[in-house]
């Protein structure tokens, strides 16, 4: 099964007095790429997290979010610096004195100084915090993944579809091709009639003209290589897993080939079907960077 690159994932865990909550979106990018917002108290995590996610992503520009909540009563104690709330008075004092103002200080302006009262959180139980963390993450991912997998069936559809129309235009120049030939020899033997008359036309004369003419505008070769890579990249999507890359690098060869197919092309139809290949060939490219 492939995967499209853009996806979203949600998950909410809620043990004891801890809870996480967890969403995870992706747009495409050539690598992985992954951008973590959460608490600060948590950064001590962040290689465990790049890590899970690697288990369930390859490639795709993915941003977390991570939200953290303790309803523990206990998480935290207010402590009280009396050293810095006693050198913060004597300044004060000092102040009053040296500039012979009225020392106004009370309890309620001296305790909203910087630091003079600090609430400190209780140690963190690291194992215990991640086996939280790492289920909200895990269960998120699966969704992420999952919603990864809906949409990259729709794009698979829609490829293989065009894929098809792909070798049907392969089909119209493989059988358009000999009439041409044929064509050409028609008109050389009129023209050359015309200019001869009731004399005999030199038929080896007429065949190696029809033969250089022949070598000039075939694309036999082109045809049958294009007929592979579409073939080559219905089955790579049949076959699922990490396809982009692979995709991206058949339809380079693609296009090689329709570009050859519309330089030698010396007819209307095939120069009209040439161009239908190359605009549905871009098509196809434009739809697998959205694949990882």
């Amino acid at each position: 099964m492939i995967k499209s690159m853009t996806g979203f994932g949600r998950a909410e865990v809620l043990e004891g007095n801890t809870k996480f909550t967890v969403e995870i979106k992706s747009v495409n990018h050539r690598y992985l790429d992954i951008n973590i917002k959460m608490p600060k108290k948590l950064n001590f995590f962040e290689s465990s997290i790049r890590n899970l996610l690697k288990e369930y992503m390859e490639r795709g520009k993915v941003d977390l979010f991570i939200t953290y909540e303790d309803f523990n009563e206990d998480s935290g104690s207010l402590k009280f610096n009396k050293a810095l709330a006693g050198e913060y008075l004597s300044y004060l004092k000092n102040m009053a004195e040296e500039f012979g103002l009225e020392n106004d200080i009370r309890v309620s302006s001296l305790s909203r100084y910087p630091e003079v009262f600090t609430l400190e959180e209780q140690a963190i139980d690291e194992k215990e915090l991640w086996a939280v963390l790492e289920k909200a993450l895990r269960q998120a991912c699966e969704k992420f993944v999952e919603s990864r997998k809906v949409e990259g069936e729709n794009l698979k559809k829609d490829l293989i579809g065009k894929l098809d129309e792909i070798l049907t235009s392969v089909d119209f120049i493989e059988a358009r091709s000999p009439e041409i030939l044929k064509e050409y020899r028609a008109r050389l033997e009129e023209k050359i009639q015309e200019v001869l008359g009731d004399r005999q036309l030199d038929d080896a004369r007429i065949a190696t003209e029809v033969t250089i003419y022949a070598d000039k505008i075939c694309v036999d070769e082109e045809t049958v290589r294009l007929r592979s890579h579409v073939n080559s990249a219905k089955e790579t999507l049949n076959n699922g897993g990490s396809v982009g890359r692979r995709l991206d690098f058949i339809l380079q060869e693609m296009n090689r080939e329709a570009n050859t197919i519309l330089s030698k092309a010396n007819n209307l139809e095939i120069s009209d079907t040439g161009i239908d290949l190359k605009t549905n060939i871009e098509k196809v490219r434009e739809q697998i960077q959205n694949l990882e």
